[in-house]
């Protein structure tokens, strides 16, 4: 009951603590205690809401939780029921991330139509980064590897801290006024939400929509995301990630000039190879035109014999059908005055049967309203009978469960009398 008690009347709520003693069960449930300089309160987040939290916490992590206060009535323990947690300080930054991400998508930037192709065979790629991270070197690793005929240029900015976000804007622009690359890729390393957060600014993600070069972004890990991921026009999980998709590989590239050489190669063979029959085809026809006229005149002969005997077979068929159509109709032909006397047959039987339904219907519901009046139990009201009540409403059936000065209430065809009872045997009133 107090359990039921504590989750109807408080809602859920936002708590910042620390993690102690915690516990990952079996089950996959997660047992901890939530403390801060002043308190402790054990909590309880479920397989379910667990495995959607993105981390496990361990022993001394600050954290805010969403939670609602219950009790586990077996012990008697008051506790949090928690079903999203996250870590301390991220809450702010991530509630500031939805509503960019909401702004923005309203406005159609994120829109897949919107976004521009990212070209096959680029000339030139450039790449926004900084000149001292490690994805940088990830990214030119992997364009030597898979495209080492392709050259690369480097746009430096920060990609972390206070000025990251203009240094990102100056070299996107600086990319789009030189023109010289055909698709840029926008890469760093992993990080926390801080160390992505100017990824996340609202002026970089409007400046990289309506950048001219089709930008591919490659920010953090797979599991990271960014608002210059949903806007650029192909998000990549990794910078290699990023280089890979801006590029075919050397060896995809044989691999696709060789298939269309082997294409080529069949179809010329297959068109040299129709020639030959369709010059065969012609010498066997070159004949003297004697021979030919010869030829066709006996062809024509035959065809207007075919078509004479035909056309006989068609119309001496199509006069016999219609000989036993005629017969067929002369035999089928209807008696008009025959079946308007069979209709007013019906027509006046069908009258005869629903008057006689129609009768017995209406002395049934007569029969059944008459027992449904007898049946009223009130309906004995109207014969001079009375029921009577006790002070709880209770009918009162016998009079020997009666006492002196007992209030009673009788119910009348015309109404409702209050009485007392004068004295307990009834049989001295005679």
């Amino acid at each position: 009951m107090v359990g039921m008690l504590f989750e109807r009347e408080l809602s859920l709520m936002w708590i910042r603590g620390e993690i102690s003693n915690f516990v990952q069960a079996a089950s996959g449930h997660w047992y901890f205690t939530l403390k801060d300089e002043r308190a402790a309160v054990k909590g309880v987040m479920f397989r379910g809401k667990a495995a959607s939290t993105g981390f496990v916490p361990r022993g001394g992590d600050k954290v805010e939780v969403r939670a609602r206060v219950s009790l586990y009535e077996p012990r008697g323990d008051f506790q949090l029921q928690v079903d999203m947690m996250r870590r301390a300080g991220q809450g702010d930054l991530h509630e500031a991330f939805l509503r960019i991400k909401q702004k923005l998508e309203s406005e159609g930037l994120f829109d897949p139509a919107r976004k521009k192709t990212i070209p096959l065979f680029p000339k030139a790629i450039g790449v926004v980064t900084s000149l001292t991270a490690a994805a940088l070197q990830d990214v030119l690793t992997a364009l030597a590897r898979r495209a080492p005929y392709v050259p690369v240029i480097i746009y430096p900015s920060l990609v972390q801290g206070q000025e990251a976000v203009a240094s990102l804007m100056a070299a996107l622009e600086q990319a789009g006024q030189r023109q010289e690359v055909d698709v840029l890729l926008l890469v760093r390393g992993g990080g926390s939400i801080e160390d992505l957060w100017s990824f996340n600014d609202e002026q970089l993600a409007r400046l990289i929509a309506r950048c001219s070069i089709p930008v591919i972004s490659g920010v953090g890990h797979e599991t990271d995301f960014t608002i210059a991921d949903f806007v650029a026009d192909l998000r990549a999980p990794t910078p290699t990630a990023a280089a890979e998709l801006a590029c075919v590989s050397g060896q995809d590239l044989s691999r696709r000039i060789n298939h269309a050489v082997n294409v080529l190669n069949r179809i010329q063979q297959r068109q040299l190879e129709m020639a030959g029959m369709r010059l065969d085809r012609a010498a066997s026809r070159l004949v003297s035109p004697a021979q030919l006229l010869l030829r066709y005149g006996q062809k024509n002969s035959y065809l207007l014999q075919s078509l004479e005997k035909s056309f006989r077979r068609k119309k001496d068929a199509l006069q016999t059908r219609v000989t036993l159509l005629n017969n067929a109709l002369q035999y089928n032909k209807p008696d008009i005055a025959k079946e308007r006397v069979r209709v007013k047959q019906y027509t006046s039987r069908l009258h005869q049967l629903w008057s006689f339904q129609m009768s017995k219907r209406v002395a049934a519901l007569e029969k059944l309203d008459s027992n449904l009046r007898n049946m009223n139990p009130r309906a004995i009201l109207g014969r001079g009978f009375s029921i009577t009540y006790d002070e709880f409403g209770n009918i009162v059936r016998d009079p020997a469960k009666l006492g002196a000065n007992q209030k009673l209430r009788l119910e009348l065809e015309k109404g409702i009398q209050n009485v007392v009872v004068i004295k307990d045997n009834p049989q001295e009133l005679l």
